[in-house]
């Protein structure tokens, strides 16, 4: 699928299928969605600038390569979407982090904003948007259209579940910037979960209900 990267890497793949079990505890969901965070953070940085700078090892001067320009940003959509930029913040601890505050209303299941804040020059930045889930789209799309807004052009988004709904919707509203996902799954249910899924991910993220 165009615009779609899937991260078939065993790893992703055994981590995912650890992550979709209902009895998996509280602390090893958690764990389990940072540890897959890093690797798709590994995935998402794949093509960034490099240069070289000069410095010393212990036995000679050499240019050693370096990424280029300013830090990236990551960019979650509260709250479920924190566990995964902090798992990529242990890949890239020096990241600028903003937070995009979405609730999904359970009728509509249209996106409520309630929080934004960023740093002030996001145009300069590659932004990488989180949220574990991509079910209707509705969420992802609004948060990436309040980053525009602010100046960022250069986006991605990482998730660990994508709905063919949600992919569709993203597409439609904001087809410039690209997805990676653990994996494509099926459909949406009547109520907007992705299934077979793996749950309300911020649930069963912090223990909630």
């Amino acid at each position: 699928m165009q615009g779609v990267t899937v991260v078939k890497h065993p790893l992703v793949q055994h981590k995912l299928s650890l992550l979709r079990d209902k009895t998996r505890s509280t602390s090893g969901f958690r764990q389990l969605v940072r540890e897959i965070a890093m690797l798709l953070a590994y995935e998402v940085t794949h093509e960034l600038p490099m240069t070289t700078k000069r410095i010393e090892t212990p036995l000679q001067a050499m240019d050693a390569p370096m990424i280029d320009g300013k830090k990236l940003v990551l960019a979650p959509i509260l709250r479920a979407g924190i566990a995964l930029s902090e798992g990529m913040l242990e890949l890239i601890p020096s990241a600028r982090v903003a937070h995009i505050g979405l609730y999904r209303d359970h009728d509509t299941l249209e996106a409520i904003e309630y929080f934004f804040k960023a740093p002030h020059d996001l145009a300069d930045r590659l932004v990488i948007v989180t949220d574990p889930m991509l079910a209707t789209g509705n969420s992802a799309t609004a948060a990436i259209e309040r980053l525009k807004a602010r100046g960022a052009h250069d986006i991605r988004f990482v998730c660990l579940l994508a709905a063919p709904e949600g992919i569709a919707q993203m597409q439609a509203l904001h087809p410039d910037v690209p997805i990676w996902t653990a994996a494509i799954d099926e459909k949406l249910n009547e109520k907007g979960y992705i299934v077979p899924g793996l749950g309300d991910a911020g649930d069963r993220i912090y223990g909630t209900h």
